[in-house]
This record gives structure tokens, C-alpha cells and sequence, in this order.
């Protein structure tokens, strides 16, 4: 989910496709949505003298942005040599089958329903395809099967859904995990202030220049939601559409649902952690 906050590092405006990074570029899918932002940014990323590219989230089953990921790839004189996927929700990986057939690319993943191939994604492999380095991070909480992609020649790392370029993201209670999730924020930020990452390529939204100020900022924002949830259950109320009507009564209500499961996630971190 999102919400209207402007992030640091943020620029004005939607998402352009074009390139974001010299090994990095982005083909925004026809999707946008109150859950999408503008809708999903497919990734392409390739050392620049090299033929061989790799994709991140085809995006959804849409037959004309799968196929221009393809032309674009073509126009740049490579091919697609291999498909990888944060995470699978549909908005990023429903087309990821389709987009297989029409380049012969193998698609890796954590989860293993949605490889196509001999071989998945784990936590430390480096993705070496035509010279590029992706290190795999894992980053589990939006989801349990979320991964972002550090590339170290950019000083960026891709995101998916776990940092959005515009807002903040939900956690998919119950198979996202807030504990997971605030951990996965710390990992990424270890990422900026050790590593030297300094911009973010999310999986909606804008690219954002100043990855350790976007991260931080949801770290605040995760707290604050987290204080204003224990001390609603503190006032007496108990579901969690109770809690979302009075925590999230600043954040449109289409996306009340989303707040939902994120007060649900809220609500079992409190649990397991003895504050309710």
C-alpha cells in the first residue's frame, strides 16, 4: 500500500521508462493501480559492451508490455539471456511463464512453484549472466519469498515491493511477517551506509537517489505505525478494521484492505513480542 508521503531522495512525478543506472534500465508495465503506483517497473540490467541481459519481473500477463521488454532488450543489440523475479505476486511475475516462451530465458526464484529451469535463487548467490554481478539479498516481510538485487557496479540494489519508489509498502499478513520485514529494512540499510549503495530501483514508483534517507524513512514509519497500533489495542479495540479505521483514517480508504493485513502483521509482531 501507499501512501502520499514524498520520500527522500524521491524525484517529482511518474516513472519514465528509459534508463535509471548505466547497467539498469526500466520498461513500466500498463498497470497502474491505487496497489501499483504507475504501474510495474520490469527491470533490464546488462554490462554495457555485453550481449547477454537480464530481466526482473516480466510484470503481469500482458502480452504487449512482455513483448516490448523483448523489442527493447533487441534494440539494444542483446537478448535475454535470463529472468529473475523479487518476489511472486502477479503484478511482477504472472507474465513471467509467457515471457519464457517468447525469449527460451530460464526464470529463477526463490520460491520453486515459480522457476522455470534447473536452478532457483538462495541467499548469497551472485548472478554472474554476461559479465553482470547481482547479489542476491534476501529481504522476506512484503512477502515470505521476497528478494531485492544488490548491483554493486551501480552502487543500486532492486527492491521489488520491499521499498517502494512512492509511499510505503504493505505487509502481506499472513504471509508477510513484520518482524521479517524490519529486518529485511535493517539488511538494506546495511547495504547503503556499509556497502556504498545509493540508489534504490523499486518495483513501483520513481528511482530514488538517496537509498539510506528512503530507508530510514521507513524504518521511522514502520515504528510510528507499530506505537499508534499497541496503543489502540491499549484503548480497547480489538479487530482489525477496528484499528485500521482509526490508525489509518489518514490513508485513503480503497486501500483499507491493504492496511488490513498490515495491522494484522502489526498486530501478531505485538503478540509474539508480550506488548498486547
Amino acid at each position: 500500500m501507499t501512501n502520499a508521503a514524498e520520500l527522500p531522495g524521491q524525484p517529482r512525478g511518474a516513472v519514465v521508462s528509459g534508463p535509471a543506472t548505466r547497467r539498469a534500465r526500466c520498461v513500466l508495465a500498463p498497470n497502474p493501480s491505487a496497489m501499483t503506483l504507475d504501474g510495474t517497473n520490469t527491470w533490464i540490467v546488462a554490462e554495457p559492451d555485453a550481449r547477454d541481459a537480464v530481466v526482473i519481473d516480466p510484470g503481469p500477463l500482458d502480452e504487449g508490455h512482455l513483448r516490448e521488454v523483448v523489442a527493447t532488450v533487441e534494440r539494444d543489440g542483446r537478448r535475454v539471456a535470463l529472468t529473475l523475479l523479487t518476489h511472486g505476486h502477479p503484478d511482477h511475475a504472472e507474465g513471467a511463464a509467457r515471457f519464457a516462451e517468447l525469449t527460451g530465458s530460464n526464470v529463477r526464484a526463490l520460491d520453486p512453484a515459480l522457476r522455470l529451469g534447473d536452478e532457483g535463487l538462495g541467499v548469497g548467490d551472485v548472478v554472474t549472466t554476461g559479465g553482470l554481478e547481482l547479489h542476491v539479498v534476501p529481504t522476506p516481510g512484503h512477502t515470505r519469498d521476497s528478494l531485492s538485487f544488490h548491483l554493486p557496479a551501480d552502487a543500486a540494489v532492486i527492491t521489488g515491493d520491499t521499498v517502494l519508489g512512492r509511499g510505503t509498502t504493505v505487509v502481506a499478513h499472513p504471509d508477510g511477517r513484520l518482524g521479517d520485514y524490519l529486518d529485511s529494512l535493517r539488511r538494506l540499510r546495511s547495504l547503503a551506509v556499509d556497502d556504498g549503495v545509493s540508489t534504490i530501483l523499486p518495483g513501483h514508483g520513481p528511482v530514488l537517489g538517496d537509498a539510506q534517507g528512503a530507508i530510514d524513512y521507513y524504518l521511522v514509519h514502520r515504528a510510528k505505525r507499530l506505537a499508534q497500533v499497541e496503543t489502540a489495542v491499549e484503548n480497547g479495540l480489538r479487530t482489525a478494521a477496528e484499528v485500521v479505521a482509526h490508525v489509518y483514517a489518514d490513508v485513503d480508504r480503497s486501500l483499507w484492505p491493504a492496511a488490513e493485513l498490515s495491522v494484522l502483521a502489526q498486530l501478531d509482531y505485538l503478540e509474539e513480542h508480550g506488548l498486547v
